[in-house]
């Protein structure tokens, strides 16, 4: 293989000072499939990556990302243009091994990349085929697995681990490697709040120890790490720079899809009434530095909230000391849930919360038949759960399940007949299956015309979950159980999905959400159930849940932004209401304050 020399073939750029990691060169990629029609994911696209620098790549759903990121190890080679790792070209097969050790990759979906059938010997698959010692081997995979805590979990088989816990695997196997580059692509999305810091703190202690990093993520605090911020738009360049100037144009990264980080946009509304606080403030710090000056006057002892609870309404899902072990009577027995209980009125929005782990999911399924009880009941609707003469189709008509991993419950080739193929069983045909299916695509946001025939293994991440729901939603379930329905979402498809999942409430469907974004959990449900070790710790209204930062600490969790300002800012003395947690209470009861003290709002 030879690398590349100082000739006719080098873009300009590469003749830098300082020789780039990684130059992507005017690259073009279609995904394509026989008889469809190409898709394209990357247009004329160029960008070059320092040696250790730390880059983070974000754009709305569609916009190129994971297509971007397999160009970068070779999984893809680019219809036209280049890219060069350390000087070889991707498109050389010669220089494939090579480069797949420079460049590590930590999938979206990490069980695309796990291989072997305990979790220590996954670690050691990619150092095995390096043909290093045995010694050294041991020693990589011991640090790796320490390093994403996980060593307690080593001798477990990998499809026994959550969804979390497999992220932390794939990531473990790829530090065991040792590349010079690692490509994290939405690697924290299914990561519990202080798991997703934790992750943040390892790649930001990989980044000091002279990795080059390559993070993409939707999630915009998340960036804020980056050394710089590289946005995609339909497969092209839309914006590069510092953190802090990406993040300075708000209205040109909403046209984008995308938005400020949450504090930056708390900052932003209150700068409309207060000009002298700075023109950027992206990090919670600055924002309680900057508003710890003024002093504000009291407030309400309690706080008006928008969100109904009433916990008198009679329960549509019942959960009553239920227990769940998988793999039971064998050496890999693992008790998932314990004595959990939980009551979901109906008509309401229902949280459910907990640590990766926790049982969450576990739980879900046991709403809809996927997993029946153990021990304990379980009751939804007119069903017990317990009946083994039960037709446990009548209950997943009735209960509709939009899994964690969208593509898991894909059937179809195509989008259109992926959403009608549950109604088409049901037996709707013809014109009325055509609309129910232009329906459920508008509640998530998919143009009925743009998106019916396209294939589903070319849509990313996000469109998947949204295909997902949408299938589910054609069913018209009068319970709608949602895991992680928000994740791999750009912030404008977050904004829109809350918006149509309020919309499916007032229309009738009663909403039990499992997430681990506790904004999103504050913002959209009536009451909250949290999860702990498998067991059912606690249940309440979700303002006073997400309001008790010492209790949710207990429980691996943290409070929403909201919640977490208007709590340190009640330190410094601010007579702040309790039960805040969303961004425009928290901008009601500050403004309130303030003016109190004649601040002219």
């Amino acid at each position: 293989m030879d690398r590349l020399e100082v000739d006719d073939r080098i873009p300009p750029f590469i003749l830098d000072s300082v020789k780039p990691l990684i130059v992507v060169d005017h690259i073009t990629y279609a995904y394509r499939a026989p008889g469809a029609s190409p898709i394209p994911a990357l247009q004329d696209l160029s960008l070059q990556i320092e040696d250790g620098e730390y880059l983070a790549i974000i754009g709305a759903n569609g916009s190129g990302k994971s297509t971007l990121a397999r160009h970068l190890n070779a999984l893809l080679i680019p219809e036209s243009g280049h890219v060069y790792v350390n000087g070889l070209d991707t498109a050389d097969r010669r220089a494939h091994v090579e480069i797949r050790q420079t460049v590590g990759m930590v999938f979206q979906r990490p069980e695309d990349q796990v291989v072997a059938t305990i979790v220590e010997e996954d670690v050691a698959f990619g150092p095995e085929n390096l043909g290093l010692p045995p010694t050294e081997i041991r020693q990589r995979v011991d640090v790796a697995l320490k390093a994403v805590d996980l060593w307690a979990q080593r001798r477990r088989p990998p499809h026994m681990l959550s969804v979390g816990q497999m992220q932390r695997l794939a990531l473990a196997g790829a530090l065991a490697m040792r590349p010079q580059c690692l490509v994290f692509d939405e690697t924290t999305a299914m990561l519990d709040p202080l798991g997703r810091l934790a992750a943040r703190a390892l790649i930001r202690d990989l980044h000091r120890s002279g990795l080059t990093i390559v993070l993409i993520t939707h999630l915009m605090e998340e960036a804020l790490d980056a050394d710089r911020v590289v946005v995609l738009d339909h497969g092209s360049l839309a914006m590069e720079g510092p953190p802090e100037e990406i993040f300075r144009e708000a209205q040109r990264l909403r046209a984008l899809g995308l938005d400020q980080p949450p504090v930056a946009l708390l900052a932003e509304s209150l700068r409309a009434y207060l000009p002298q606080l700075p023109a950027t403030i992206l990090h919670e710090e600055e924002l309680i530095e900057a508003l710890a000056p003024l002093s504000p006057g009291a407030a309400p002892d309690s706080f008006p909230s928008s969100k109904s609870s009433d916990p008198r309404q009679s329960p549509l899902a019942t959960v009553t000391g239920l227990s769940h072990t998988y793999g039971i009577g064998t050496p890999f027995a693992h008790r998932a849930l314990h004595d959990v209980n939980l009551s979901v009125s109906a008509n309401s929005i229902h949280g459910l919360a907990g640590a990766t782990g926790s049982g969450k999911s576990t739980l879900l399924q046991h709403l809809n038949g996927l997993l029946l009880p153990q021990k304990g009941t379980v009751k939804v609707g007119p069903y017990d759960l317990g009946d083994h003469k039960l037709d446990l189709r009548e209950v997943r008509r009735f209960a509709g399940l939009a899994f964690q991993q969208p593509e898991t419950q894909f059937f179809e080739q195509f989008v259109g007949d992926e959403i009608a193929y549950g109604p088409r069983l049901a037996g709707l045909q013809g014109e009325d299956l055509r609309r129910r299916v232009a329906w459920a695509m508008a509640q998530v946001g998919l143009d009925f015309d743009t998106f019916r025939d396209r294939l589903t293994f070319t849509l990313s991440g996000g469109e998947q979950r949204k295909v997902a729901l949408a299938s589910i939603l054609a069913l018209r379930p009068r319970l709608l159980l949602l895991d992680e329905p928000t994740a791999g979402l750009d912030p404008q498809s977050k904004r829109e999905l809350i918006g149509h999942l309020f919309n499916l409430n007032r229309q009738g469907v009663t909403l039990l959400i499992s997430s681990h974004q506790m904004d999103e959990l504050g913002a959209l449900t009536d009451r909250l159930t949290i999860l702990s070790r498998g067991t059912s710790v606690a249940e309440g209204s979700s303002s006073t849940i997400l309001s008790e930062p010492t209790r949710l600490a207990e429980w691996h969790l943290m409070p929403p932004v909201a919640a977490s300002i208007a709590e340190r800012l009640r330190r410094l003395g601010w007579q702040l209401p309790y039960g805040i947690t969303r961004e425009d209470e928290l901008l009601t009861a500050i403004l309130q304050a303030l003016e109190v003290q004649h601040y002219g709002i």
